[in-house]
Formats: structure tokens, sequence, C-alpha cells
């Protein structure tokens, strides 16, 4: 079950609305219970098999985060245990399958594996791990009961593709919320948004990006449309998702991080990751880059640790090379920044910046997008104009006028713009707009899923 769905948006949704606010059943104890049993009925909905794999992540870091938070001789123990789980079962299920066919490229007698990718596992178990990590550090409290852990871990607005939700953000409204009207009111234009990127931005680009990945000779025009749209459509697909999970959330009394700050206006390649899926940047720099040292080491160590981050950054995001190298141009193009040009950047006009930012992030999306590496050197050949490709044909032609109001409009939606509008209009003009936009958005969106309409959701897979 997908968000952008019809049995989501008009029965399990409503449904569980219903049930969270029914005026007799008002303790944080019953609505908790009830949001972990939505949240795994959610999960089985699409993985019928793996869900009982989630109950296994919540019954194992409940107990451990347990012996982290109260046992003090074995708590460094029950920390590598934990840790040990959690990363045992992500690589089992994501990564094994790749390693042993590299093994048994190399002339290994190692058989094949082929496990299918529970959804959501990278989400649930960075939360997971940050759970018990949290504990010991004693930044928040352990949780008494496994239906509070497993609340957090397995709340359904963020399961699948999240925002990766910090336990010490969550922690205390896990006990102490109080789900407003206020709330509500914020959370469903938050919600219809999300749904409007999703369903009319991010599936009209997907359109465009995949009449380009999908050939590995298109012109150059071509080849550059492909990766703006396929940047367009990843943006709207993750930003849509976080803009609905953080929006019910607050239905239902939760106040989740933001995760996208505007990250196409950036002005450098550092800056583009200060505001492009901060959930994730954050964990790795709290989890991984400061314990390993951080930049308080000397220039070698600070190098690795930096190297460690975005390598891991990259294999995150997929069991495949083209991840990896993914992660690791964006760790040379940071270091390029570090060492030598973020300080002209800082100093030439924004303009540079951002163009500057733009193109390689650019060229960074159709790394991303292409898995097979064959492929993805000849689109790369194509888009610098190597190997006497055409200046241009007739699908792009096609592409660019059947799609050109909606790139405007994606490229219009991805700055402040309609933003700033409506903070200018007075209190009664926002009332209104908003609640247009919320009855229109959704009706829109609705007649967009009953036509069945290119549905894609990208980060399922990570």
């Amino acid at each position: 079950m997908i968000f952008s769905s019809a049995e989501f948006l008009f029965l399990f949704l409503p449904c569980t609305l219903l049930l969270y606010y029914i005026p007799f059943f008002r303790s944080l104890r019953y609505r908790n219970t009830l949001l972990l049993l939505v949240s795994l009925f959610f999960y089985a909905w699409g993985e019928p098999v793996y869900v009982l794999l989630l109950m296994l992540s919540i019954l194992v870091n409940w107990l451990l985060g347990g012996q982290v938070g109260a046992d003090k001789p074995r708590r460094r123990a029950a920390l590598i245990g934990a840790v040990a789980f959690n990363l045992s079962g992500l690589f089992v299920f994501k990564y094994l399958g790749f390693v042993c066919e590299n093994l048994g490229l190399m002339g290994l007698p190692v058989p094949a594996v082929q496990l299918a990718l529970p959804i959501g596992i990278s989400f649930y178990t960075f939360q997971a791990m940050s759970y018990v990590i949290d504990v010991y550090r004693g930044k928040s409290p352990a949780q008494r009961s496994v239906l509070d852990v497993g609340l957090y871990v397995a709340f359904f607005p963020q399961l699948i593709a999240g925002p990766i939700v910090r336990y010490e953000t969550v922690a205390l409204e896990i006990h102490n919320r109080v789900s407003s009207w206020a709330d509500f009111c914020d959370g469903v234009p938050r919600l219809i948004v999300g749904l409007g990127k999703k369903c009319i931005l991010a599936n009209s680009m997907a359109l465009v990006a995949d009449g380009a990945f999908n050939t590995y000779a298109p012109s150059a025009p071509m080849a550059w449309l492909g990766a703006l749209a396929y940047a367009l459509q990843i943006y709207f697909d993750f930003s849509g998702y976080s803009d609905m999970a953080i929006g019910m959330g607050r239905m239902f009394g939760f106040h989740f991080l933001e995760n996208f700050n505007r990250p196409y206006l950036a002005v450098s390649i550092t800056d583009f990751w200060r505001r492009w899926h901060i959930s994730l940047s954050t964990w790795f720099r709290d989890y991984v880059y400061i314990p390993l040292g951080g930049n308080r080491t000397g220039p070698g160590r600070h190098l690795f640790n930096l190297f460690v981050v975005w390598m891991l950054t990259g294999i995150w995001h997929g069991a495949n090379w083209t991840f990896l190298f993914w992660g690791l141009y964006f760790f040379a193009l940071l270091m390029l920044e570090k060492f030598f040009l973020l300080k002209p950047l800082e100093k030439a006009p924004a303009v540079v910046g951002h163009v500057y930012t733009m193109f390689f992030v650019m060229v960074s999306w159709a790394i991303f997008a292409i898995e097979d590496l064959g492929h993805l050197a000849g689109y790369l050949k194509v888009m610098f104009g190597l190997g006497g490709v055409p200046l241009t044909n007739s699908w792009f032609g096609y592409y660019l006028t059947s799609y050109l109001p909606v790139l405007c409009l994606a490229a219009l939606a991805s700055t402040p713009l309609g933003a700033s509008i409506y903070r200018r209009l007075g209190q009664k003009a926002q009332y209104a707009l908003c609640t247009v936009l919320v009855a229109g958005g959704l009706l829109v969106c609705t007649a967009y899923l009953v036509a069945g309409t290119y549905n894609p959701f990208l980060y399922f897979n990570f």
C-alpha cells in the first residue's frame, strides 16, 4: 500500500483517524497500541512475510535497548550486539546477493543468492539503531514497553520511505503528545501538498526521465533533459513523500523534523547536502562521522572519515557499483570544495554557484538512476557530446513540447515563490486559499489516481 493510492487515501487513513479519535478512548496507551497495530497491518499489506522481520527487529532492539538503559556492566556489549544485529540483517537482505555475485565473477565458488528486498528496511533499520544508540548515550530513556518501541520503529507515515526519525526527537511525544486541532489542521494541507508533488509533478517527470534513460543513445539535449527530469522527479517523489509523512505525523500529534530545504537553490555541493535528505546526512554525521573522530583528528584521518561516510552514503541507497560511485563522486566534489573551491564560490555571485551546483547535481542523478555500468558510460558520453552523437532528434522535440508546462511548473515549485506569495496574504485570504488548494489538490490527485497514471515510488527501493 502506498500513500498515493485510493485504498490508502479513502479507506486506510480515514478508518485509522476515526479509530484514533474515538471520544471514549483518549488514553495514549490505547492510541499508541492502535497506531502500532495499523502500522503493522499497513506494512503487511505489501510485505506479508517480511512483516515478521520487522517485528523481530522491534523485539530484539527493545530487549537490547533495555539492557543498554539499565544494566551498566553490559551496556557496551548490548550496544555492540544491537548494531551487529541490525547491520547483519541489512547486509543479508540488501547486500549479500551483490557480494556473492561479484565474488562469483572473480572465479570463487560462491553460490548465487537472490533475496527479495524488504520494503523500507534501510529506513527502519537506521531508526532502530538510533533508538539503542540514543539510549546508550543517555539522550533519552529506554522504553519499558515493547509496544512503544514498536510504534517508534514501525509508525506507518515514515516506515517505508522515511524521513529517518531520530529517537531523541520523538521520545517524549510517545507518552506526552497532545493531538490538537491546530496540529491536525496543519497536517492536512501538508499531506495534500506532498500528494500533489508526487502525483502531478514526480509522476509526470518520470515519463520524461524514463524516455531518456531507457535508450542508450539519445541526443545530447535529450540526455540533459532526461537528467533534469529525473532531478525533478526524485526531488518531488521523495520530498512529497516526506511532506505526506510529516503531515500525517502532525495529524496524530507527532512533530517530525524537516527532510528537505529547497535543495535546488544551493550554491555549492556543500550547501546542497545541507538541504537534501537532511535526516540521512545528519544520521551519518552523528552516528558515523563524529564517532570516527570527525574533524577533530589530523588531516589524513579527517579525510578518511569523510571517505567512509560518503562510501556508506552511496551504498546505503543500493547494492550496486553505480551507487558506490555516486557516493564517491560527491566525496570528491566536497573535498575539492573544502580545499579549493568553497571560498571562491562564496565570493562569486550566487548565480555562479547555483549553475555550478546544478551542473554537477544533474550529472550525479544520471549516475544514480542508471544501474548498468555500460549503459551509464554510454549515457555520460552522450551528455558530453562524445562519440559523434546527434545534436538533436525528434524525441527531444516531442518530450520538450509535450512536457514543457509541467517542467516549468516543477521548476517553479522547487523555489520558495509559492510560499513567499502565500505569506504576504492576509489571514482570511490564506485560509480561503488553503481551503481551495486542499480541496482542489485532492480532487486533481484523485483524478490522476483513478486514471491509473504511472505511479512509481523511487525510495521504496532503498
